[in-house]
């Protein structure tokens, strides 16, 4: 499958967080990483720029991409599902802006985490102790 145009990118991930809401399970993971051009170009090192791949003459485009983490217990089988767009450096403010809003919405609507468990453990670690020194009278 091949990466999406943004406003596709955009309504696949608010989908990926509707998917997601209200459920006690699943992840969605957000990636971005410069998108590189190695096997179309085959830049030549020079002496002014000995890395061409890692000082490239003209901005590259960003890769961003979101899945929801395919969960492996029984219970909780759910079909894989991956998403990518190519942002021009020129593009990069206004979708950015778009990527905020549509994330900030999303997420508002995740459940929080069950974090009574490691509160729970925390408090007795620090209750139990018993083996400092001695407390003077």
């Amino acid at each position: 499958m091949g990466h999406l145009t943004h406003d596709e990118f955009f309504a696949r991930l608010t989908e990926l967080f509707n998917a997601r809401k209200g459920k006690d399970y699943g992840h969605i993971y957000l990636t971005q990483k410069r998108f590189s051009y190695e096997q179309q170009t085959e830049a030549k090192p020079t002496a002014e720029n000995p890395f061409p791949e890692l000082h490239p003459e003209k901005p590259l485009p960003l890769i961003i991409r979101a899945t929801n983490g395919k969960s492996t217990t029984q219970a909780h089988t759910t079909e894989k599902v991956k998403v990518s767009t190519i942002v021009q450096p020129a593009d990069l403010e206004a979708f950015y802006s778009r990527y905020a809003e549509v994330c900030r919405a999303g997420m508002s609507a995740l459940k929080p985490r069950d974090r009574t468990k490691r509160k729970a453990k925390a408090r007795k670690k620090n209750k139990g102790g018993g083996g400092g020194a001695a407390q003077p009278s």
